[in-house]
């Protein structure tokens, strides 16, 4: 009797096994149609963007980048969920390899269902091309990859570094690889100076220093203020007057009034637009526009009210400037840091086009042979949207990396958007194989007033997935250098840009 009912037992279990093999087999079928499906149309619509990106033969990081977008405009959430419950990739962390990554995924579902695949599975080395590809030209931008990091880490140098040698060797001996030079200060007598300053300490430690000259742009800054009151401190509800400096002062009902030093934006307002100062401490809007000036009303101001002062920088979110990333200023600039730099970092870039206009420049002036980078800085909402373009314009004419100019950005983009926009830059590079520069405020309060905050030492963390991480200059950027390099070391133990490493733990 027990013998039976054992028997029976068995056949049933025997029975519940057939059939959840057989749905195991049947959702694997499934899978492997539904991945098959999602190749196919990543491949169409990445053609598509390949064909508007202009003609001609793509460099292999291009294509990859146009099939990560391509990807990336379907939500595959629920596939990834599919995949993982067999014990297969995610697809979660593609983007250096996104056909590589499908064809590897195919490769598996085949094995396991039997059934054909055209995708060709490829070696290792082509596997992790497009991590090799970025590395070298990481390595190329920024020099030699240091002994215990990944990335690299960039100083803004102050105007006393081109008579001070003393600080240029603490920097490179606590480990400095690249050195910023910004061109909207000083002059070409200084800046001479601190590029002399910078290979000289290069050579004292025997250290490959990069220079990253950064010219100016057209940044827009309060030039002049006109105010009836002592202290022009304005707070929610004010309004205020942007003018061109022939209208700057006196007003019936309006005490502040300030003049730009970008007079042809105050035509360019439209009723509606926003207006933020000084890196967001206030924002208002554009209330009315009449003749050379604007009447603005602020909506939100810092805590106190925020002062108006000449020198201080104005965004413009909603306004269209229409005008030249390189200024005469900028022209005249070239000729010294074609000379001295290693990279431009460029301003105010807003799409592919703006590539065409500094090469041209640079070929006009017959500055175009040597082999500069150059750094394209993110600071405008039209630059983020066209990024892809950008990138894939600057593909094959000369090193390109991306700045994240979070300051900037933050007050374009608000900073809310800017906290996860900040990822997605991130991802759009390295499917395309860019360095990325992660800049403003990394341990801003050690560099400022010598003790980090709990909130810099979690942003200079997740900073070390860049390529490089720019320190701002202040009386204490040696200590955050050094800082900095010992953070960004333990951290590629544990993340090498999305993907986790698990190093072993020791706290328990």
């Amino acid at each position: 009797m027990d013998l039976q009912h054992n028997g029976s037992a068995a056949e049933n279990s025997g029975s519940l096994s057939a059939r959840q093999s057989g749905s195991v087999a049947s959702e694997l079928e499934t899978i492997f149609r539904d991945v098959v499906t999602l190749r196919t149309r990543v491949a169409r619509d990445a053609a598509k963007l390949l064909a508007g990106f202009g003609p001609g033969e793509h460099q292999r990081e291009i294509v990859n980048l146009a099939h990560y977008i391509s990807l990336r405009r379907h939500d595959i959430r629920s596939l990834q969920r599919r995949l993982m419950c067999h014990g297969l990739s995610s697809m979660g962390r593609l983007e250096s390899r996104v056909m590589p990554t499908f064809d590897a995924v195919l490769a598996a579902l085949s094995a396991m269902t039997g059934q054909a695949q055209d995708a060709c599975f490829e070696s290792d080395s082509d596997f992790f091309n497009g991590e090799e590809h970025l590395e070298q030209v990481t390595a190329q931008m920024f020099g030699p990859k240091p002994l215990n990091r990944r990335s690299r880490i960039m100083v803004t140098l102050p105007s006393e570094a081109a008579e001070d040698g003393r600080l240029l060797r603490r920097l490179v001996r606590k480990g400095m690889n690249v050195a910023r030079i910004n061109c909207a200060h000083d002059n070409p007598f200084v800046w001479r100076k601190m590029a002399e300053q910078i290979n000289a300490a290069a050579r004292k430690e025997e250290r490959d220093v990069r220079i990253l000259m950064d010219i100016a742009g057209p940044k827009i800054r309060v030039e002049s203020v006109f105010s009836a009151n002592k202290v022009p401190k304005l707070v929610s509800g004010d309004r205020f007057r942007l003018v061109l400096s022939s209208k700057l002062g006196a007003h019936p009902s309006i005490s502040v009034s300030a003049s730009v030093s970008l007079p042809q934006m105050v035509e360019r307002l439209t009723v509606g637009d926003r207006v933020l100062y000084d890196d967001s401490k206030l924002e208002g809007t554009v209330e009315s526009v009449s003749d050379g000036e604007a009447i603005v009303q602020v909506k939100r101001s810092k805590a106190g009210g925020a002062k108006i002062k000449p020198n201080k920088g104005v965004n413009l979110p909603d306004t269209s400037l229409g005008i030249s990333p390189l200024t005469n200023k900028d022209k005249g600039d070239l000729k010294t840091v074609v000379a001295l730099a290693d990279m431009i970092g460029y301003s105010f870039v807003s799409g592919p086009d703006d590539i065409d206009v500094l090469e041209d420049t640079l070929q006009s002036m017959k500055l175009s042979d040597r082999p500069l980078g150059i750094v394209a800085k993110i600071e405008r909402p039209e630059a983020v949207e066209n990024l892809p373009a950008l990138i894939a314009r600057a593909s094959g004419r000369r090193p390109l990396a991306v700045m994240i100019a979070r300051g900037d950005l933050a007050s374009e983009i608000g900073f809310e958007r800017l906290a996860e926009m900040q990822e997605e830059i991130l991802w759009i590079c390295e499917a395309a194989s860019t360095p990325v520069i992660w800049a403003t405020q990394v341990l801003e309060s050690l560099v400022k007033f010598g003790n980090p905050s709990r909130g810099d030492m979690t942003d200079a963390a997740m900073a070390a997935r860049a390529e490089c991480v720019m320190l701002n200059k202040g009386p204490a950027v040696d200590e955050a250098v050094e800082l900095l390099d010992r953070l960004a070391s333990r951290m590629e133990g544990h993340l090498t840009k999305k993907t986790p490493t698990l190093r072993a733990l020791r706290s328990w």
